[in-house]
């Protein structure tokens, strides 16, 4: 049953962790525009479509790579934010980097555009953080005993 219960915990953990993501990814890259004294306030109901679309963006590209480290650190009982915070920095390195066209003759990627590695590193490392907060903190709980009551002391026989 407790793995159950973990199962959600790891499946909200994901969503939430998602969400923030592609906020943070959306708001970001708009902010530029946003800076500019002569434009106004973005209209509510465009906002809540571009995150919409930032989340199912985010979400569809991290999810593997999440997943892996899901489970290197449920399988390892890791429960360090540093873990959480790496693992989400490279998963949103990888997410950017895989978008960007490979030369394999030159070995190098064409195209980076630095602020967006950043910006896509930086919100892997707050989902990683927020995964952290819901469900990463109790990494592996699953698999111990529960703890309950302890026995009563019995006299020793001496």
């Amino acid at each position: 049953m407790a793995l159950i219960g973990r199962l959600f915990a790891i499946l909200f953990g994901l969503l939430a962790a998602c969400f923030v993501a592609g906020t943070i990814v959306v708001v970001a890259l708009l902010y530029p525009e946003f800076s500019d004294l002569d434009v106004a306030p973005p209209n509510p109901d465009t906002l809540d479509v571009v995150l919409g679309f930032g989340f199912i963006f985010v979400s569809g590209f991290a999810f593997l790579p999440a997943m892996i480290v899901v489970l290197i650190t449920e399988a390892f009982s890791i429960r360090r934010i540093l873990a959480y915070a790496v693992g989400g920095a490279i998963c949103g390195a990888a997410c950017y980097l895989g978008l960007v066209p490979f030369d394999p003759e030159t070995m190098r990627f064409d195209g980076i555009v630095r602020r967006h590695l950043e910006i896509m590193t930086g919100a892997g490392v707050v989902a990683g953080l927020t995964y952290w907060l819901i469900a990463g903190r109790n990494a592996g709980a699953w698999r111990e005993a529960p703890r309950g009551p302890r026995p009563p002391d019995l006299p020793s026989r001496t």
